[in-house]
């Protein structure tokens, strides 16, 4: 595994590929509520070989569950402790983790967003279940309207002060916002933000309107989720067969049901079958033709971009890591935008 300086805003050197834990691997069965069980076996492998390869930037946040989506509150901090129960056996300097904060943790009117007060609450709340000392990155997870941008970025400040984080990053911050923040922060001499997150792969581009251009001119990295479409540019929805979308056991998209609304379209039929051939012609599964599209677009962007990879069974994690040096030419990057073109995403 290589690595790469996380922005040019930080010092801080992260694997080429994150390990994400919005989903875990899970067992068939379901609790009492209608959550997929984890399976901490599996989990555990996955962590021993992601680690063992050198993958270790690992992201998570306090409302992740690892088998529901949307989570409830009887959920919430689910993969956090997870995380927390199995990493204990590594060494903690050579991990990079990183969590988030901002979406409801409890049923009271300040158990969500980003004011001082449910900041403070959550950073001591995440690292409980991490079993840790401090997290390496900490994220604002959304936009708080309600909330003064200079009080979270002061809030945010003094996390790095006290050293219960190391790095500020900001996550699904609309441009015109998350350029307001980084005004406050160099008039007002703070901790600066050094690593956006926000969804980005071949049938979803918006970022590079809007985000990605932010990101180049301050010198930011792009830790980026969803890289495999939430598993549609695998392929594995799509029979190939009878070229019709299918749902396999187990799959996000039975828990999920956005997946099917918003992917699954005669358009994105045809576009995925058209990508899925293009992969075999190039000796690539989809999904690591599409982790090495991610990861070779940091070439045409010139800003660090590191996929964040959710993975269900170990074999899948080593299919990632398989795609962390495949290196695409610039035709290949041409075709695929020509053929991106062809997929819609409502």
């Amino acid at each position: 595994m290589r690595f790469k300086r996380l922005s040019s805003a930080c010092g801080l050197k992260v694997s080429t590929i994150s390990l994400g834990t919005w989903h875990l691997p899970r067992l068939p069965e379901r609790d009492e509520w209608g959550a997929y069980k984890i399976d901490r076996e599996e989990l555990k492998k996955v962590l021993k070989v992601a680690i063992d390869n050198g993958l270790t930037f690992i992201d998570t946040a306090n409302r992740y569950h690892g088998g529901m989506s949307p989570v409830d509150l009887r959920h919430v901090g689910n993969a956090e402790r997870l995380l927390g129960e199995l990493l204990k056996a590594y060494d903690r300097q050579e991990l990079v983790i990183a969590t988030k904060v901002a979406g409801r943790m409890g049923p009271g009117p300040n158990d969500e967003g980003l004011s001082r007060k449910h900041v403070m609450w959550q950073i001591g709340e995440s690292l409980r279940r991490l079993r840790m000392d401090y997290v390496d990155i900490y994220y604002m997870h959304r936009h708080d309207p309600e909330t003064p941008k200079l009080e979270i970025m002061r809030t945010f400040t003094y996390l790095v002060q006290r050293g219960l984080i190391r790095y500020i990053g900001a996550s699904n911050i609309p441009a015109l916002d998350l350029m307001e923040f980084l005004y406050l922060i160099k008039e007002y001499r703070l901790e600066p933000i050094v690593v956006l997150q926000y969804k980005y792969n071949l049938m979803e581009r918006g970022i590079e309107r809007d985000i990605i251009p932010v990101a180049k001119r301050h010198g930011l990295g792009l830790a980026v989720y969803s890289p495999l479409a939430q598993g549609v540019l695998t392929g594995k929805y799509i029979d190939v067969k009878s070229r019709k979308w299918r749902i396999p056991e187990l799959s996000r998209a039975t828990y999920m049901k956005s997946i099917s609304r918003r992917y699954f379209t005669d358009e994105n039929l045809g576009f995925l079958l058209d990508y899925m051939e293009f992969a075999r012609s190039k000796g690539l599964t989809p999904a690591q033709l599409s982790l090495a599209w991610t990861i070779n677009m940091e070439r045409r962007w010139k800003v660090p971009i590191i996929p964040i990879v959710s993975v269900s069974r170990l074999s899948h994690l080593e299919e990632a890591l398989a795609a962390a040096d495949v290196q695409l030419n610039d035709d290949d990057l041409k075709y695929l935008d020509k053929l991106s073109t062809k997929a819609k995403v409502l």
